[in-house]
């Protein structure tokens, strides 16, 4: 895996993470590559962008591959672009970057 720790942020309420979504595709995975030039870790979800579909389904798979409830995660901006900066209260960057890099996942 990439060093991903440009795209993660401290925040006083927990980390902040810059993902790149890519909502309709066939399968769904967090992370999905790094976008060294935007400093973005990849997200694929398979649901379609319209009506919120696939900001839900980002929280949702990005709160089970973190092993984190889904009202821990949520999104402070982008919300209807595919850069998205998402929260997630209740972890130390530290943690997240061990959850990320487990490996085999």
């Amino acid at each position: 895996m990439p060093d991903i720790t440009d795209a993660l942020f401290e925040d006083r309420h927990g980390v902040v993470i810059a993902i790149e979504v890519t909502a309709g595709a066939k399968t769904s995975a967090f992370p999905a590559g790094y976008n060294e030039w935007r400093k973005m870790i990849g997200c694929r979800v398979a649901a379609p962008a319209v009506e919120g579909k696939a900001n839900r389904a980002v929280i949702a798979l990005v709160a089970q591959r973190l092993d984190v409830p889904a009202a821990s995660v949520s999104i402070l901006s982008g919300s209807t672009a595919s850069q998205k900066r998402i929260l997630i209260t209740g972890i130390t960057r530290s943690e997240l970057l061990g959850r990320l890099s487990v490996p085999g996942e």
